[in-house]
C-alpha cells in the first residue's frame, strides 16, 4: 500500500470508535450459548463483559435497565460477529502500524485521557487486556480498508466547485458538537412506527443511550457521538436542518443512502480564523469522504448481514 492511501485510510471514519472486549474474570456464572452467527458463537458470559464495555465507553449507559443494557451488548457483538465472517473472505491480514495507533488515539481521546500512558493505566484499571483490544482494533481497520477499497472510486467530490464554495466563505463560521442515530427499515417495518419507538426512547433514556439502542452506526459504541463539525465540512441538506435547531434538540428523520439520519446539536460556537484555502480544501475534502465512506460502510453492512444465519438458543 503507498504512502497517499495509507494517508487517506488514516484519516478516514474517524468519528468511529471501534469494540475493545474486557478480559474480565466472571465467576460463578454457567457459560451458556445464546446464540450463533453462522458458526461464531455468542454466549452469556460474552455479553455481559461486552456490556460492562460499552457501559466504561460510555458511562451514560449505566442509568439503562440491566435487560435493555444486555440487548444492546448482544447487537454489538453481533455486528461484530458479521464483519469476522465478511473480513475473512479477504486475503488481509496485516495492518499499518500508524493506523492501528490513530485509532487508538482516537480512542483514548474520545473519553477524555490525554495520552496512550493514560489509557493503558485506564484499561488496566478496568482489567482490560490490551492484547485483546489489539486484536479487535486491527479487525476494524481491516473492515474500514475493505470499505475504503470496495468503494473509494465510487465517492463523489467536486473540488473546483468546494474550492470556489472556500472562497467565498466568510471568516466567521459555525462548529456544531453532534451526535447521531443512523437506522434503517426493514420491508415488515414502518418507517414512521420505529421513529416513534426512537423518539419515545430519546424522551425516557435519552439521545445518548438512544444511539446505543438503535443506531447501526459505529459511533453507537459511544452513544452517537460524531465531535464538532465546522458548518463548512457538512452537507448543504444536512446544514439546513441542523443550523434550525437550539442546542439540546434533534433533527426529524434525514433520508440517506441506506437508510435515515437524526442529528442532536450538543452544543455550538462561532469560529473566527484566516482561511488557508489549500489546507481547508484537504480538510473539507476527507470529511466529505469520511461522510460518504461512512455511509457506504452502512450499506454494505446491511447487504451482508442478509446471508448471515443467527441463531438464538
Amino acid at each position: 500500500m503507498n504512502i497517499k492511501s495509507i494517508n487517506l485510510i488514516k484519516n478516514l471514519f474517524f468519528f468511529i470508535i471501534v469494540i475493545v472486549f474486557f478480559n474480565s474474570k466472571v465467576l460463578s456464572i454457567e457459560n451458556k450459548i445464546i446464540l450463533k452467527v453462522n458458526n461464531k458463537i455468542i454466549t452469556n458470559i460474552d455479553i455481559k463483559i461486552e456490556a460492562k464495555y460499552l457501559k466504561a465507553l460510555n458511562p451514560k449507559l449505566k442509568t439503562l435497565d440491566e435487560n435493555k443494557l444486555l440487548e444492546v451488548a448482544k447487537t454489538s457483538l453481533i455486528r461484530e460477529k458479521i464483519k469476522e465472517i465478511e473480513i475473512s473472505k479477504f486475503n488481509q491480514n496485516e495492518i499499518n502500524e500508524e493506523y492501528l495507533e490513530s485509532i487508538i488515539k482516537s480512542i483514548y481521546t474520545n473519553i477524555g485521557l490525554k495520552n496512550k500512558e493514560e489509557f493503558l493505566n485506564y484499561i488496566n484499571s478496568h482489567n482490560i487486556d490490551f492484547s485483546t483490544i489489539k486484536k479487535k482494533l486491527t479487525n476494524e481497520a481491516i473492515w474500514n480498508q475493505i470499505i475504503y477499497k470496495k468503494f473509494f472510486s465510487k465517492l463523489t467530490l467536486d473540488e473546483k466547485k468546494i474550492r470556489e464554495e472556500i472562497k467565498l466563505n466568510k471568516i466567521k463560521s459555525n462548529s456544531y458538537l453532534l451526535y447521531e442515530i443512523v437506522y434503517s427499515v426493514d420491508q415488515n417495518m414502518e418507517a414512521k412506527k420505529l421513529f416513534n419507538e426512537i423518539k419515545k426512547s430519546i424522551s425516557k433514556e435519552g439521545f445518548e443511550n438512544t444511539a446505543s439502542i438503535f443506531s447501526i452506526s459505529a459511533s453507537s459504541k459511544t452513544g452517537g457521538k460524531l465531535g464538532w463539525i465546522n458548518e463548512n465540512s457538512v452537507n448543504k441538506k444536512i446544514l439546513k436542518e441542523i443550523s434550525k435547531l437550539e442546542i439540546g434538540q434533534y433533527t426529524n428523520p434525514i433520508l440517506i443512502p441506506g437508510g435515515f439520519l437524526i442529528l442532536n446539536v450538543k452544543d455550538k460556537k462561532e469560529i473566527e480564523k484566516k482561511i488557508d484555502i489549500d489546507k481547508e480544501l484537504a480538510l473539507r475534502i476527507r470529511s466529505l469522504q469520511n461522510q460518504q465512506l461512512n455511509q457506504y460502510s452502512n450499506i454494505y453492512f446491511k447487504k451482508i448481514k442478509k446471508d448471515i444465519e443467527i441463531n438464538e438458543k
